[in-house]
């Protein structure tokens, strides 16, 4: 059974920094991709960053490239996401979720990550 435990979350003042930690139990991470999704009070939840399972290939939202950045420690079993220059905007429950398989192929789709951890709140005041 795969199990995926976010942490880090918290209430930051905008400008500040965060880093994501999710750590992955079940299947060989070291093999599958890893995305970061979001969801915002009263909206949906969005991709946010995704990484290939050797940590080669990432790609991000437009709306946090170039202050994000997502990586993987393949020997620790754990997924981060370095947030910097947090703006209100990103406040939301950040989840890590894990590819149904080992293609890095609709990473941005959400039904491609049958695993998801519970969340963690991120919260950006002004």
């Amino acid at each position: 059974q795969v199990q995926l435990v976010e942490s880090g979350g918290g209430l930051v003042q905008a400008g500040a920094s965060l880093r994501l930690s999710c750590a992955a139990s079940g299947r060989t991470f070291s093999e599958y991709p890893m995305g970061w999704f979001r969801q915002a009070p009263g909206k949906e939840r969005e991709f946010v960053a995704v990484i290939s399972a050797r940590g080669g290939y990432t790609d991000y939202a437009d709306s946090v490239k170039g202050r994000f950045a997502i990586s993987r420690d393949n020997a620790k079993n754990t997924l981060y996401l370095q947030m910097n220059s947090l703006k209100p905007e990103d406040t939301a429950v950040y989840y890590c979720a894990q590819k149904r398989n080992t293609y890095l192929t609709d990473v941005y789709r959400q039904d491609s990550y049958p695993y998801w951890g519970q969340g963690t709140q991120v919260t950006v005041s002004e």
